[in-house]
């Protein structure tokens, strides 16, 4: 351990926000001297930011090594073949970078290496004997986002933690699923950061069951639902507990709304909340029927729901709604057209005397009835949760916020293995397919969200556990011979005990270095100045708090030492509550 000096450290910090970051993790992270973006998604860490990312990925192992999975590093270059075999390569879509090579044969640079590491094992783990096995490691990928934006958040180029799992059985599979489970908890604790555990959709990686590890923050893309029992999922795979208004069976009542054509404009012509009216939808998928899908007024088409319920679905477009016979901002589930398949929200089932479109323009229906008026083709989960449903445990009121995801656990079972032919010889001396699972951890997003969680308006304050440094020594005076040398004993006792210490040795004004100090974040700042150091006194600071006090200079470093290691304690600490997390 050496003292870092910061008139030698390559970090140019900038004084004002750079031009298009609007969040505080790309704002700060340009500013501070860690990163430099390079083009559209792609980004240069520069030596304070590689200390930060150095000890994220120091934790990730650490994590990692615990659960006996072992390390290796597969190529970045995967051959389309692999991708053909898992029929991937047109499934995943543009985001898959792709290319050929000097002979013309294609290839991908690795967004995920489910393919790749189902083709190493298949030929070299051959009896049960050897299972299970958890293979890991620590690489680049790329994706060809459409949009980048976010600084670290949505890149096309990113490094990741990704570990796979190669079981006998689905309890086996459990053992292992949980003990990433800990693991990834482990991590965001060690990390300092505030999240939850939510329920998700498995997307394009596929599988039966997957958890999100989410880190609270109002920059997060994700909606997220939670409950005080401890339930929580992405908006978009929870389950939904919608609270419709009170209903009644009554009669059918066809009524005159002219320039009605939102749910809005309906309830207030109505004078009845959102939540007591029903809304329409129409699309069509795959198999080129036109569906009409009806859910309560207040809610949100789960795009990902109606992916399931209707494969490639997608929403028609005004002409195509005319020439289906269909009445934009009127349309409903009595009297629908010939060959329109109707698919209510499963929350409407119980729901009576619903308010909806006509089919005709410029009116509406009081009153329909389900069974009565209409009998639906199909009753499924399609909306979006939101805050205020229920939760689907204990039955209150969930509440809301965003999140980050910057890990996320999977159960493929056998979805990979049986397409590439990667079995095993079970005990019975049959040959089975591996029952597989998938863990990743996204770890320059990990760095962003801590600072997202972790910042004010004069800069970043990182833990103790990632920081660059964990105390940075501020003398106010240069080339005197009662400051700065005070300062630099103090650096070298402090390195002495153990401790990171950077020492802001430049020439500069005291107001420049307070600045620096606070926009890089360093934990605690040790500050000697001309006044103090005469009478023996030093000022420590706290960045996350801000507070200051004064010490003697006798005591300085005994304290910075107890400071630290009771920092260290508590963030480790926090890792008691994993079980309680899991329950």
């Amino acid at each position: 351990m050496t003292i870092l000096k910061m008139s030698q450290c390559y970090a140019p910090t900038l004084k004002e926000d750079p031009a298009g970051a609007d969040i505080a993790s790309h704002r700060l992270l340009l500013r501070a001297g860690m990163i430099r973006q390079m083009g559209s998604g792609t980004y240069t860490f520069l030596p304070l930011g590689m200390r930060v990312l150095n000890k994220v990925e120091k934790i990730v192992r650490e994590e990692m090594n615990a659960t006996g999975a072992q390390e290796i590093l597969m190529p970045i270059l995967q051959p389309a073949e692999l991708w053909h075999e898992s029929g991937r390569w047109n499934d995943y879509g543009p985001e898959l970078m792709r290319l050929k090579d000097r002979h013309e044969r294609e290839i991908c640079l690795g967004p995920t290496h489910e393919e790749l590491i189902t083709s190493l094992v298949r030929s070299e783990l051959r009896s049960y004997k050897e299972l299970p096995v958890t293979l890991w490691q620590m690489q680049v990928k790329f994706r060809d986002e459409v949009r980048p934006r976010f600084g670290l958040f949505r890149t096309r180029e990113f490094i990741m933690k990704d570990a796979y799992s190669f079981n006998a059985d689905e309890a086996s599979l459990d053992e292992t699923y949980k003990d990433m489970e800990v693991a990834y908890a482990r991590v965001c604790e060690r990390l300092g950061m505030d999240y939850r555990l939510v329920d998700a959709d498995s997307g394009q990686i596929g599988g039966s069951e997957t958890v999100e590890f989410m880190a609270l923050a109002d920059a997060g893309e994700s909606d997220l639902v939670h409950c005080t029992c401890g339930y929580a999922a992405d908006a978009e795979a929870a389950e939904v507990g919608v609270v419709m208004a009170p209903s009644e069976v009554r009669d059918l009542e066809k009524i005159s709304t002219p320039g009605v054509h939102t749910i809005e404009e309906l309830a207030n012509f109505l004078d009845i909340p959102e939540n007591a009216t029903v809304k329409a939808l129409s699309g069509t998928g795959d198999d080129g029927k036109v569906y009409a899908f009806f859910i309560p007024g207040d809610h949100e088409l789960n795009d990902i729901k109606a992916e399931r319920v209707v494969p490639g679905w997608r929403m028609l477009t005004d002409e195509e709604m005319i020439a289906a016979g269909l009445h934009k901002g009127s349309m409903g589930p009595v009297g629908l057209p010939e060959g329109v398949i109707c698919v209510c929200d499963s929350s409407l089932k119980d729901y009576h005397g619903w308010a909806v479109g006509a089919n005709d323009d410029g009116f509406h229906f009081l009153g329909a009835e389900p069974g009565r008026d209409f009998t639906p083709d199909a009753w499924a989960d399609l909306v979006m949760a939101k805050p205020g449903d229920l939760c689907p445990r204990c039955q209150k009121p969930l509440s809301g916020s965003r999140g980050i995801e910057v890990s996320q656990v999977f159960k493929l079972g056998t979805k990979y293995s049986k397409v590439m032919n990667a079995t095993y010889m079970a005990e019975d001396g049959t040959e089975k397919p591996f029952v597989m699972g998938c863990y990743g951890i996204g770890v320059t997003r990990s760095m962003a969200a801590v600072v997202e969680q972790r910042n004010d308006e004069n800069g970043m304050f990182w833990p103790v556990s990632i920081a660059p440094a964990e105390v940075c020594v501020l003398p106010l005076v240069k080339g005197d011979d009662l400051v700065e040398p005070l300062a630099a004993k103090l650096a070298e006792e402090l390195e002495a005990a153990g401790i990171e210490v950077v020492f802001d040795d430049r020439k500069e004004r005291a107001g420049v270095k307070f600045a620096d100090a606070d926009l890089i974040g360093w934990p605690y700042q040790l500050i000697i100045g001309k006044r103090g150091a005469k009478n023996g006194l030093v000022e420590f600071k706290d960045r996350s708090t801000n507070e200051k006090v004064e010490i003697p200079v006798e005591d300085a470093v005994n304290h910075i030492v107890t400071v630290i290691a009771e920092a260290k304690k508590a963030l480790e600490a926090r890792t008691s509550s994993i079980d309680q997390l899991l329950a």
